[in-house]
């Protein structure tokens, strides 16, 4: 993913934990703000495991984000790796962050569901 679809600053992060959208699984939460920017941030902590496996996690987390860019909505998106995410595939997380995508209807031509009463 290149440089400038990457959310980088503190302030960036919060803006979108405080206004955002959201939506979880077992092993990813997925965080959306709408925006003219479209960029993509993510969250490991130190729970999910040493730096090695929290690198993995990201590369695989932003090669799973990579070719869906053109086919999102414009806006900011953070993205949260439980612990769990560390005993996963990378295919196993690329059908997990689609599974939320379609859950926030966050493709290109997607209407959000009518919200029930």
């Amino acid at each position: 993913m290149q440089q400038e679809h990457r959310l980088n600053r503190n302030r960036q992060f919060s803006y979108v934990y405080r206004r955002g959208m959201k939506a979880s699984n077992r092993d990813l939460t997925l965080l959306y703000v709408k925006n003219m920017q479209q960029r993509v941030g993510f969250s490991v902590s130190k729970k999910v495991g040493c730096a090695v496996v929290r690198n993995l996690i990201k590369r695989r987390l932003r090669e799973c984000m990579r070719p869906r860019l053109l086919e999102l909505k414009q806006g900011l998106y953070v993205i949260v790796a439980h612990p769990s995410a560390k005993e996963r595939s990378f295919a196993q997380l690329n059908k997990g962050l689609d599974a939320l995508l379609h859950r926030l209807a966050l493709y290109r031509g997607e209407q959000m569901p009518p919200k029930a009463k």
